[in-house]
């Protein structure tokens, strides 16, 4: 009856005669949007991994470098400290005997030092918390359920 022309429809707009068609576009798109992130999430991913595995290589040859230098550096430190004292002690026997006591102080240092980190994992509260870690690791790795525990190991750390 009537002629209106009807008005030109954006191409992008959503049909408005189907609100469902154009939910699932959206929700179609969300998904699409979605599995692009997470895409792209896994290829970096990927990525970091190769980096960090090469890295590790990387890192044990640093350590393995750090390490002869080190010995190198402490030889030759030494080496200096023996040829001063022979100098000051004008005898190369006594400036080898110094830098013997010298180095035998070290390792009796080191000893001291070693059992002193032993008597602290000796320690009641460390050796009751290192006895439950290493029961339950047994358990979980024989598959057990815990029918073996006795009382005393079913209290609870606090």
């Amino acid at each position: 009856m009537h002629n209106r022309a009807e008005p030109p429809r954006d191409p992008a707009a959503p049909d408005p005669a189907s609100p469902a068609s154009g939910l699932l576009a959206e929700i179609g798109q969300f998904g699409r949007a979605v599995k692009h992130v997470f895409g792209a999430q896994s290829h970096l991913l990927a990525a970091e991994l190769g980096l960090a595995r090469s890295a590790v290589s990387w890192l044990l040859l640093a350590g393995l470098a750090a390490t002869v230098a080190g010995v190198g550096l402490g030889l030759s430190v030494f080496a200096f400290a023996g040829v001063l004292l022979a100098k000051w002690f004008d005898s190369w026997l006594w400036a080898l005997l110094a830098l013997c006591v010298m180095q035998a102080l070290f390792l009796l240092g080191a000893i001291v030092l070693f059992r002193r980190c032993m008597h602290w994992m000796s320690l009641p509260v460390t050796r009751s918390e290192w006895s439950a870690m290493m029961h339950d690791t047994l358990r979980e790795a024989g598959g057990q359920g815990g029918s073996d525990r006795t009382g005393d190991e079913e209290r609870s750390p606090s």
